[in-house]
């Protein structure tokens, strides 16, 4: 994966195996439905939509992964940034339960998959821990656990004992365990999915941006530079890397750049003082902080950076202080890999669907949660598509609201990054 920072490939480019050969488009066609933007979502739908006996095809700008869905810290969480009751008060009793049975199934969704295709992809299954910084999130994580015990979940209360000895920190009052979440190695898992939607033969073509897209009758055209495609049905899931492709869509999200660097491997005494039963975490400030081993034994850290793309090793240099202050048994150990990719957050903290017209259907919004959510949505999305099956969707269609003065949102964004630093009391 060729990556467009200056400090090299990602610790996933470096560690996953190599992607199924595919190419760019060289021919225009019909399909039975296009799927534009090879990540998580686009990939599940069209592996989901080629199950369902259709012939998607999937048009990739780059390559498979080569967004947010190959950049990301790789932690399955269940669940959605609104808890249970937060989704019943908005949606009411019906649709808020529903959502919530969707979200807290997203992660069984991820290892599912990698089960039934046998992919190649390092995983863990034991579990996510959300640490509490203050008593304020102390409260808010005995909220959650609550609501999702009383729906079922396999959770339970940490007390600060407990949270030192299972994150291998002090630097957490307690917190809550939930046993659905996990890991995996994100760009191996991109690419198993692309793997397993060849295989149920869906085709993929990486190096061709769609260029625009038009409507005639019930046809639609999917331009590129060279070749188009028609076809009856397109799914549009770009997400974080969303162009003007589509009037307005990319100014409903704020596109913000997660930041991770990973250590060196750890020494086997490291090792087991640090995660030692192997749970992935992210805390509950504003500005959360997100860490985990992997299958070569290094920590990762992430957390907010800067809006722009990243212009050298300075942009990460916040992440390594955090790991020598929150691990001081680590402090002098080196980094060995920086990179970032881009989050899609939209003004609700909620996923949108949108279907500006026949036969366009649009998924937008991972909010940091994209590795179970995108994979679940891109099952319920080829479900509507197949089918027309409007139940399969968690969320109702809604119209596309672009931001107001969006092109001032990165600035207020910036402005609340400093300020959630100093309320969250900084590391």
């Amino acid at each position: 994966m060729t990556e467009p920072f200056p400090l090299g490939p990602s610790l996933w480019a470096t560690t996953a195996p190599p992607a199924p050969p595919t190419e760019p488009l060289g021919a225009s066609g019909r399909a039975d439905a296009v799927v534009i933007g090879g990540g998580f979502c686009g990939l599940s739908t069209a592996l989901h939509l080629a199950e369902a006996g259709l012939r998607p095809v999937l048009l990739e700008a780059r390559e498979i992964g080569f967004g947010g869905s190959g950049r990301n810290g790789g932690q399955v969480i269940p669940g959605l940034k609104h808890d249970p009751d937060e989704l019943v008060a908005r949606l009411g009793p019906e649709r808020g339960e529903r959502l919530a049975a969707f979200a807290g199934g997203c992660a069984d969704t991820v290892f599912d998959l990698i089960a039934r295709h046998r992919m190649a992809v390092p995983h863990v299954r034991t579990g996510w821990i959300q640490g509490a910084h203050t008593p304020d999130g102390l409260r808010r994580a005995e909220r959650r656990a609550a609501q999702w015990a009383r729906r079922g979940a396999p959770v339970r209360l940490l007390d600060k004992p407990e949270t030192d000895r299972l994150l291998g920190t002090g630097r957490y009052l307690g917190g809550w365990l939930d046993a659905r979440g996990g890991a995996i190695q994100p760009l191996a898992y991109a690419r198993g999915l692309a793997r397993a939607a060849l295989a149920a033969g869906a085709r993929i073509h990486t190096g061709t941006p769609v260029t625009g897209l038009s409507r005639q009758g019930a046809t639609w055209t999917v331009r590129t530079a060279g070749p188009s495609l028609a076809t009856e049905r397109v799914v549009l899931c770009t997400n974080g890397y969303t162009g003007d492709l589509w009037p307005g869509l990319r100014r409903t999200v704020v596109a913000a750049n997660s930041f991770q660097v990973a250590t060196t491997p750890l020494s086997d005494n490291l090792r087991g003082s640090i995660l030692p039963e192997g749970q992935v975490s992210s805390d509950t400030r504003k500005l959360l902080l997100y860490f985990r081993l992997d299958h070569t034994g290094r920590l990762l850290m992430g957390g907010r950076g800067p809006f722009r793309e990243p212009r050298g090793p300075g942009d990460w240099a916040h992440l390594e202080r955090i790991v020598g202050r929150m691990f001081p048994r680590l402090a002098g150990i080196g980094f060995d890999h920086r990179w970032c990719g881009r989050v899609a957050i939209t003004r609700d903290y909620l996923p949108h669907l949108h279907e500006p017209e026949p036969g366009l259907i649009v998924d937008i919004g991972c909010q940091g949660r994209g590795v179970g959510l995108q994979s679940s949505l891109g099952r319920a999305i080829a479900a509507y598509v197949a089918r027309g099956d409007a139940d399969a969707l968690p969320l109702p269609l809604s119209p596309i609201r672009p931001l107001p003065l969006h092109g001032l949102h990165r600035l207020y964004a910036s402005a609340l990054v400093a300020w959630y630093r100093l309320s969250d009391g900084g590391l």
